[in-house]
């Protein structure tokens, strides 16, 4: 695989495919696809997290469930206005509420 180094701003129009190793400085505008490992200070904005209503986290079928679903996802259940985090990543694995109150496995 080539490697490639870059000093100064880079700009793309079309976006960039690949693994970026080390520290991003600025803003990213756009969808972060895969995963982020380390910090992300987001002192001067905002974390957006994935959203659902409490019929789309219940239902096994429903892209929440199918697509990218990890233990420790989190989505933000719309309906409820509460954190769930996902126990493991198969589409009928359950959601926590984050004070562990209530559970949800979708079928």
């Amino acid at each position: 695989m080539a490697s490639t180094t870059f000093s100064g701003p880079v700009t793309s129009t079309n976006g960039f495919i690949g693994t970026v190793t080390g520290n991003i400085i600025g803003n990213v505008v756009g969808d972060v696809t895969g995963t982020v490992t380390g910090n992300v200070d987001a002192t001067a904005g905002y974390i957006q997290l994935r959203t659902a209503t409490s019929v789309q986290i219940a239902a096994a079928s429903n892209a929440v469930n199918t697509t990218g679903k990890a233990a420790g996802t989190i989505v933000f259940d719309t309906t409820l206005s509460t954190l769930k985090i996902a126990t493991g990543a198969t589409a009928t694995s359950t959601w926590v509420n984050a004070d562990g109150t209530t559970a949800v496995t979708p079928s």
